[in-house]
Order: structure tokens, then sequence, then C-alpha cells
């Protein structure tokens, strides 16, 4: 089988990518509007770019009427933005958040999460979350309908549990992340793991 993404199967190009490239991490981005109300939405087209400078990307969409999402508008005006990683036990009140409320509504506030300061950025983290990167906007690219902001990571919190001071490593093993599969509604757990030794 050969799609034509250039011409005949556009169409079923997100259906068939996010099918295939999987599992995918997901950012449930905590933003402030211009009155200050907390949105948190869930992105499952996310991931760390690089290290040097520490990077993150995510790719808010629009609404179906053609409007940026919340969230864009959000990092448009403000230029700040916290991802908060998702583990298995907030499973369910990242899903309610993904639900479209109204602009000036918000999503923590409907899902019952609670929410703790940032050190650098003035959108909150979620208190429940096992990590949470601040992010500065170093930039957003618009490629065809496609928006990708790209964050700058200045802090990182982690709850003390998934922290090893000794080493200065995450206790991996530990955190029970869950991942985006192909839609419209599959998810998958990342426990199940293997290791290989990486040649020399």
């Amino acid at each position: 089988m050969e799609l034509d993404f250039e011409g005949a199967d556009l169409g079923r190009a997100y259906a068939v990518l996010s099918s295939l490239v999987t599992p995918r991490p997901i950012a449930w981005v905590t933003s402030l509007d211009e009155a200050g109300v907390v949105n948190a939405a869930p992105f499952s087209f996310f991931n760390v770019l690089g290290a040097h400078p520490p990077i993150v990307g995510f790719c808010p969409g629009n609404r179906e009427d053609g409007t940026p999402k919340d969230t864009a508008i959000n990092v448009r005006k403000l230029h700040e933005f916290v991802v908060n990683l998702v583990d298995e036990s907030l499973a369910e009140q990242m899903n309610q958040t993904a639900a479209s409320l109204p602009f000036g509504v918000s999503e923590v506030e409907a899902a019952g999460m609670e929410v703790l300061p940032s050190s650098t950025v003035k959108p909150p983290r979620l208190a429940a979350a096992p990590a949470s990167l601040e992010c500065a906007e170093w930039g957003t690219l618009q490629i065809g309908d496609n928006r990708l902001v790209i964050g700058l990571v200045k802090r990182v919190h982690i709850q003390d549990q998934y922290w090893e001071a000794d080493t200065m490593r995450i206790r991996s093993e530990e955190l029970r992340l869950i991942g985006r599969m192909a839609r419209p509604s599959w998810y998958c757990r990342t426990t199940d793991r293997f290791e290989m030794e990486r040649p020399q």
C-alpha cells in the first residue's frame, strides 16, 4: 500500500499518521488568558526537541470553526506556558480537560484540579502532575494549517518520589506515564519496558 499525501490521500494524513507514530507523549499544557483564567489542555503532538538549549514543542490546533484553541491564543499573548506530564492516576482528569469549553472558562476548575505557582513563568503548574516544565515561548512556526509552539524549558519540577538525589537522575521505573495511541480514544501505559545495551 502506498498513500499519496501530496494528492489523493492527503485527507487521510491525520488518521494514518496518528495511528502509525505511536505512542506519543502527552503535554498537558497550562496557560493563562488576559483575565488570569487558567487554561489546561492536553496535546499529543508533543515532544522534547533538544537539550542545548532545552526545548520542547507542541502543536495546538484550531477549533472546528477554524479559530485558534485557547492555548494557542494564550501563548501568543503571554509567551509562557507549563507542560505538565500525565501519569495513569491523572488520565481521567486529563481527558476531562480535552472538552471544548468556552473561552475564559477554566478547565482546571471544571476538572477539580489544584494548581501551584510556577517559579519563573506566570501560568501555574498542576499540583498532581509527576513533573512540570516551565517554558518561555521561543517561537511559533506556522506550516500550512499546523502551528508548532517551541518552548525554552526554564525550570523543571519533579515530585520527590521520582528523583534520585544521589545520582541526579529520574526514577524512570517509578513513573507511570501514559501515551496517546490511534484516534479517537486509545491510550497506552508505559510500564511494559525492555532494555537493550547500545552497541559500542
